[in-house]
């Protein structure tokens, strides 16, 4: 240490204590630090760098016989200084190559499992744009009774996205009533196996509730406006001590209410083409979430930025670790996919303000064998 200049001392003083304190989330006193790689520097030397730093705005001190820890701006300073790293432990390599090797026509759903994986792995909750594949079409259709007046419809499709609506009854309808009724959406999508047994009222209630639900479906589908948002991973965040206090978690999970704002990060991101962070502050103008940062990289289809993935988590995250990572979950979706896209002959599509005119084309918007009965 004694041959680098005061000021690549103190950097490397307080490098050296962010990572401590990244591994034991505890205040970090001069004498621990001594112990972890800074032997030949005094404990008096070691206290002066952390007065100077805390001065700076990178420490805090809780009471004044205490350790330091960082601030949002050490944490940034790290972030900074660590950007291009890519540490990946091999264990997690493997894991993730796998998705190199993805055969799948359910992209969708290769999606969420692959970000639900990224999440075990980082330890943070997780979020993911994904573009809308042309060549889905409606697989399911199910129903289940919410109350007397209201039953939530469950629309499942062949790439795996599941969508719901609430439909609304004059009564309650029984367990048989509803498997009737799912019958006939079956025969429906299908053209097969057309139910015998609905009565008058039941078949007008079926026919009424598909026409609504596909109503509903073909226009969500068509005008494309904003990303598809997964999240998952919220139950990552408890294992943070500083983060099993339920009302710092809420907040730290706000940005995850706030879908417009992670469009907006997203958006960032894949302008900038590269990966992109946010700590505290720095998330202000995308929601109310504080003491926490967002990591986002995005992946590609033909070498096209397609979508971001992002991580969230507390300020105290293993930043370096998560650049490689984030960057290698990156690479291994992007290669997956495009090949995917090839071997399906699949078109995706990013979204766009204007009107889609996929329900004009019937060769592109292929919503099942059924198309001419749709809609009555």
């Amino acid at each position: 240490m004694k041959r680098f200049s005061k000021e690549e001392r103190k950097k490397k003083v307080l490098i050296g204590l962010i990572e401590h304190y990244l591994e034991t989330c505890k205040p970090v006193g001069s004498n621990i630090l001594k112990d972890c790689g800074f032997e030949d520097l005094s404990s008096a030397t070691i206290r002066n760098y952390f007065s100077q730093l805390e001065d700076e705005g990178f420490l805090t001190q809780q009471h004044s016989s205490g350790g330091r820890i960082p601030t949002a701006k050490s944490f940034k300073f790290y972030a900074d200084e660590f950007r291009e790293e890519a540490i990946i432990e091999a264990s997690k390599k493997k894991v993730l190559s796998a998705y190199r090797q993805i055969d799948a026509r359910d992209i969708a759903k290769v999606l969420r499992e692959a970000a639900q994986e990224l999440s075990t792995l980082t330890g943070c909750a997780v979020f993911l744009s994904a573009p809308r594949f042309d060549n889905d079409f409606l697989l399911d259709v199910r129903l289940v009774t919410i109350d007397a007046t209201r039953c939530l419809c469950i629309l499942v499709s062949d790439f795996g996205i599941i969508k719901t609506e609430v439909l609304y009854t004059d009564h309650k309808l029984s367990s048989f009533e509803i498997k009737r009724i799912e019958a006939y959406f079956h025969w429906r999508l299908t053209s097969q196996d057309k139910p015998e047994n609905l009565t008058t009222e039941e078949e007008a209630q079926a026919k009424r509730f598909y026409n609504e639900v596909m109503v509903r479906y073909l226009v969500s589908y068509s005008n494309f406006i904003d990303e598809d948002i997964f999240t998952t991973g919220f139950s990552q965040l408890l294992d943070y001590q500083e983060l099993r206090d339920l009302t710092t978690l809420a907040s730290t999970l706000a940005l995850f209410e706030n879908t417009q704002g992670m469009r907006l990060i997203i958006r960032d991101c894949i302008k900038h083409n590269t990966i992109r962070y946010w700590i505290d502050s720095d998330l202000q103008p995308f929601s109310p979430a504080a003491n926490c940062s967002v990591i986002v990289n995005p992946y590609y289809i033909h070498q096209t930025p397609a979508g971001a993935v992002g991580l969230l988590g507390p300020l105290r995250i293993p930043y370096r670790q998560l650049f490689g990572l984030l960057r290698y979950f990156s690479d291994c979706i992007s290669e997956g996919l495009t090949k995917n896209i090839y071997k399906y002959k699949l078109s995706y599509r990013k979204p766009s303000s204007a009107s889609s005119t996929l329900l004009e084309n019937d060769q592109q918007f292929l919503i099942g064998h059924s198309q001419r009965i749709l809609i009555e």
